[in-house]
């Protein structure tokens, strides 16, 4: 059963924080294509769905995670204590910094082709573009880190 739950978390984790990980790194450079080119704004769009659509898949990670951890009596080991702290970090980076700050961009986007002068928002476009980046940066090594505490875990049966 204990394979079983680790390829569920392991698959959830490909298929949900992967996507996440790619869109949201994308989007600042869409978004400030979308501002160069009235047409491109269909793909800032798109990557915010793919961010928001995925982020709520990707609650199967922690779900199939606990149970993995719970089936190898491992819950109380400072590895995974330390791993389940950074994806709670990677998650609030998500909801509360990059989808709220991707959607307000997208907003502003609609509000200057509706006539707003796209010049002057052309400042705090690059500005916007740079935190999702930072943001986006900060979310993908968060990930890298659970996922590199996952593999070369203290006590880990592998032999690695």
């Amino acid at each position: 059963m204990t394979k079983f739950l680790l390829s569920l978390h392991v698959l959830a984790a490909i298929i949900a924080v992967g996507p996440v990980a790619v869109a949201a790194s994308m989007f600042p450079k869409a978004l400030r294509r979308a501002y160069e080119d009235a047409e491109g704004a269909a793909w800032p769009r798109l990557l915010y769905r793919v961010c928001r659509v995925y982020a709520g898949v990707g609650i199967a990670v922690p779900v199939f995670g606990f149970a993995t951890a719970s089936n190898m009596g491992v819950l109380g080991s400072a590895w995974l204590i330390t791993a389940i702290g950074l994806t709670a970090v990677a998650a609030g980076v998500l909801a509360l910094w990059i989808l709220p700050a991707q959607q307000a961009a997208l907003e502003d986007l609609a509000g200057a082709g509706d006539g707003a002068d796209a010049d002057a928002g052309g400042v705090g476009v690059a500005k916007v573009a740079a935190r999702l980046g930072a943001a986006t940066g900060v979310f993908n090594l968060l990930w890298a880190t659970v996922t590199v505490l996952m593999i070369v875990r203290p006590g880990s049966t592998t032999g690695a």
